[in-house]
C-alpha cells in the first residue's frame, strides 16, 4: 500500500490530468489536493493494517474467550463520477488494510483514472486479484455486482434510487450487508452575529465548488433576518465576479458539467424554480454555446416545498431563505428527507452547540465547509445512507466479528 502511493505520487501530473478530461474537475485542484489526498488515504490505512486486533474477554464461566476480526471476504464498490479518485481510495483503503479483495467499477462516465490506478496497483505489487477494476454501466455491472453471490459486501456512492436497487439486490441475492453513501440536500445556517464577508464565501463556495457536483453541497442557506440583506449584496456580487471556464485554467474556479444529461437535468431545475415563483437573483443560464458550462445560480423568495428545495439538483444552484429564531432554523433545516451535512456559522458557542445537536446529519461543520479529512468519519443519516467512509470507522464494515470460547478447566481464578 505505501508503494501504491508512492507511485501515485510519481503519477501525479498524468492522473490529474485524466481526472480533468474525464469530469471537467479543475485541473489545479486534483493537482494539488485530491491526487496527493489519495495516496495520503492509502498511507492512513496502511498505516492500521498491522493494528487491527479483537479483544480478549471477561466470561462469567470457566471459558477463555476472545475476539477475531476477519475480513468480510470479497467487496464490490461502486463509486460515483464526481470524485472519481477520492470515492476509489475511500472505499478501497480501508478495504486493503483489513485484508478484502474486491471489485470496483467505477462510474461509466469517468473510468480512465480507476484504470490507471489498477495499473499502479499492479506495479506496487499488490497480488493480482485482490484489487479488480470492471468498467461498464450501472445497470448491467453494477447490478451485476449488486446481486452476486460470491461477493460479500458492496460499498456505494451515489443517488439515493440506485441505493435502494442495491439494497433489493442485495436482499435477493445472499443478503450481503451494503455501505450506502446517498444524496444529500445540505443546509448552511447563518446567524446574524456571522461576519457577513467570511459567510458569503463559505456560503459561495458550499455551493459552487466541483461545480455543485458534491453531495453535501450547501444548497439550502438560511440567513437570519437582521443580515439577510446585506448578505444577500455580497452573495450576489461574488457570484457574479465567479470565473467559469477551461478547467485547465489556473485562474477559472468552476469547470463544465460532467456531461450533457447532468447540464440538462440542472437547467431544468433552474426552469422549475422560475415556474414555481421563486425570484432568480443572478445566474440561471448556460455559459456560451460550446461545453456544458452554467452560470452560478441564486434562487431567493424560495418556499420549502419547491422542488429547488427538496430534491438534491447537483449543480450550481443555491436556493436561499430566510429565517426569525434558532427554533425556526432548526426545523427548517431538518424539513428534508435527506441528512448528509450541515453548516453552521456563528460566533456563539452556545447556538453551535444546540444547533450542531439538533440538526440531523451525519457531518456538521461550524464556521467552515468542506472540512474533510482521512480521520474524519463521513456519511448520512435518513435518506443519505447508513456506514461510515473515511477515519478508522470505515475498517469495520469490511470485517467480520468471530467469538472464539474453550474451556478453562482448574484455573485458580476466573
Amino acid at each position: 500500500m505505501l508503494k501504491f502511493a508512492d507511485l501515485i505520487d510519481e503519477n501525479i501530473e498524468e492522473l490529474a490530468i485524466l481526472e480533468t478530461l474525464d469530469a471537467g474537475k479543475l485541473f489545479n485542484w486534483n493537482k494539488n489536493f485530491d491526487i496527493p489526498g489519495v495516496a495520503n488515504t492509502l498511507r492512513y490505512y496502511a498505516g492500521a493494517a498491522d493494528k487491527i486486533h479483537g479483544d480478549v474477554l471477561k466470561m462469567s464461566r470457566q471459558f477463555q474467550a476472545y475476539t477475531l476480526l476477519e475480513p468480510i471476504g470479497v467487496v464490490g464498490h461502486i463509486i460515483p463520477w464526481n470524485f472519481p479518485s477520492t470515492m476509489f481510495f475511500m472505499k478501497t483503503s480501508p478495504a486493503l488494510a483489513v485484508g478484502c479483495t474486491m471489485v470496483v467499477k467505477p462510474a461509466e462516465q469517468t473510468p480512465l483514472t480507476a484504470l490507471y490506478y489498477a495499473h499502479l496497483a499492479k506495479l506496487a505489487g499488490i497480488p493480482e486479484g485482490v484489487l479488480n477494476v470492471v468498467t461498464g454501466f450501472g445497470k448491467t455491472a453494477g447490478a451485476a455486482i449488486s446481486s452476486h453471490m460470491d461477493i460479500d459486501m458492496v460499498s456505494f456512492t451515489g443517488s439515493t434510487e440506485v441505493g435502494r436497487e442495491i439494497m433489493k439486490a442485495s436482499a435477493e441475492s445472499n443478503l450481503k450487508p451494503a455501505s450506502l453513501e446517498l444524496g444529500g440536500k445540505s443546509p448552511i445556517i447563518i446567524f446574524e452575529d456571522a461576519d457577513i464577508e467570511m459567510a458569503s464565501d463559505l456560503a459561495l463556495e458550499g455551493i459552487l465548488f466541483n461545480k455543485g457536483e458534491i453531495c453535501v453541497a450547501g444548497s439550502r442557506v438560511y440567513v437570519q433576518e437582521g443580515i439577510y440583506d446585506e448578505f444577500v449584496k455580497k452573495l450576489v456580487k461574488k457570484a457574479k465576479d465567479w470565473s467559469v471556464g477551461d478547467p485547465f485554467d489556473p485562474q477559472v474556479r468552476q469547470g463544465p458539467q460532467v456531461n450533457k444529461a447532468q447540464f440538462d437535468k440542472i437547467l431544468s431545475y433552474i426552469e422549475h424554480g422560475k415556474r414555481e415563483g421563486a425570484t432568480l437573483l443572478t445566474g440561471g443560464k448556460p455559459i456560451g454555446n460550446k461545453g456544458y458550462y452554467i452560470e452560478p445560480t441564486i434562487f431567493a423568495d424560495v418556499k420549502e416545498d419547491m422542488l429547488i428545495v427538496k430534491d438534491e439538483i447537483f449543480g450550481p444552484v443555491m436556493a436561499l431563505m430566510k429565517f426569525k429564531t434558532i427554533e425556526e432554523a432548526i426545523t427548517r433545516a431538518n424539513d428534508t428527507k435527506y441528512g448528509l451535512a450541515a453548516g453552521i456559522v456563528t460566533k456563539d458557542l452556545n447556538v453551535a452547540n444546540t444547533v450542531s445537536r439538533s440538526i440531523r446529519a451525519g457531518v456538521i461543520w461550524i464556521n467552515c465547509y468542506f472540512a474533510f479529512d482521512r480521520d474524519l468519519p463521513y456519511g448520512g443519516y435518513k435518506m443519505s445512507g447508513f456506514g461510515r467512509d473515511f477515519g478508522l470507522e470505515a475498517l469495520h464494515k469490511y470485517l467480520q466479528v468471530k467469538s472464539v470460547v474453550t474451556p478453562i478447566y482448574n484455573s485458580p481464578w476466573l
